[in-house]
């Protein structure tokens, strides 16, 4: 899990990535990224949707293996970076996690992150 100071609190961070953002696509995810030299630290919010899937413990199951993934990612960002990850596939949650890695990477490298 993120630390406290490296996820969003409230919803105006991320309208604003959403708004002033580039947006990164995949068929199962979407990565918006704003490069913003006044925060510190980067800082990431995943959102899967209810739409995605009814039971809040799936899509807590899905967060957390995506905060886990970029987690591991983060070091190599140089830049302060707000990054948002909008999930809309259910599959994410029992996609092994070498196939979910490599969509994790792929999105940081389309964004050129």
């Amino acid at each position: 899990m993120l630390a406290k100071y490296q996820r969003f609190h409230g919803h105006n961070g991320v309208r604003r990535v959403y708004r002033l953002g580039r947006a990164t696509r995949t068929n199962m995810a979407t990565l918006h990224t704003l490069r913003n030299e006044k925060v510190r630290r980067t800082k990431v919010a995943i959102v899967v949707s209810k739409k995605v899937d009814k039971s809040a413990v799936r899509r807590n199951r899905i967060r957390r293996r995506m905060y886990e993934l970029i987690r591991s990612e983060l070091p190599n960002i140089t830049t302060p970076t707000e990054i948002v990850v909008t999930v809309y596939s259910v599959e994410l949650g029992e996609m092994p996690v070498a196939q979910l890695k490599q969509l994790v990477s792929e999105l940081f490298s389309r964004a050129k992150l």
